[in-house]
């Protein structure tokens, strides 16, 4: 009898092991539900504080229209020209050139470069190499910046390569 016994406590174990349970499909929700945007860091109080008592404006999200042809020059001999032409959004010309005393020039030409963005800013990459340039308006001033522009500069002068500030109003330059 214990023989038997033995047998069916086999064949019951073998076959309890032997069964999978149903697999388990997620509710519908749980695959379409897209994870949240990350949180925003909240600003400290100091800087809140700060950013209280002043007039500032958030920088609107329209096409870009500007047009300069300009030169500028400080005490110090660093000097450049700019001609600029922008209408919404689309740069149909693009050249700057800054002279750096002592430490060479930066030249930037439309045709060494392709538009990749429009909104929020414009952004111009170079075709060959990493430069790109930022253009964007805050109030009646339109930024041209400079980044990663090594290759369109002689010396060390990127590294006193400043961004161009346009008055959108008047067409200058500094």
């Amino acid at each position: 009898m214990n023989w038997l016994r033995i047998l069916t406590v086999l064949g019951v174990t073998t076959l309890v092991g032997c069964a999978t349970p149903a697999p388990v499909s997620p509710p519908a929700a749980a695959v379409i539900a897209e994870p949240p945007p990350p949180a925003q860091p909240a600003l400290r109080r100091d800087t809140l504080k700060h950013l209280a008592n002043r007039n500032l404006k958030p920088i609107e999200s329209r096409p870009l229209n500007a047009k300069a042809s300009c030169g500028f020059r400080d005490p110090t001999g660093y000097r450049g020209r700019l001609k600029l032409d922008v209408k919404e959004a689309s740069v149909s010309r693009f050249e700057a050139n800054v002279d750096v005393p002592k430490h060479g020039s930066c030249s930037f030409n439309l045709k060494d470069f392709q538009q990749t963005d429009r909104l929020p800013n414009v952004v111009l990459a170079a075709k060959k190499g990493d430069c790109k340039v930022s253009l964007w308006e805050q109030e009646h001033q339109v930024t041209v910046a400079f980044r990663d522009c090594r290759a369109e500069c002689s010396g060390n002068s990127v590294e006193y390569l400043w961004p161009i500030l346009v008055d959108n109003r008047k067409g200058s330059c500094s």
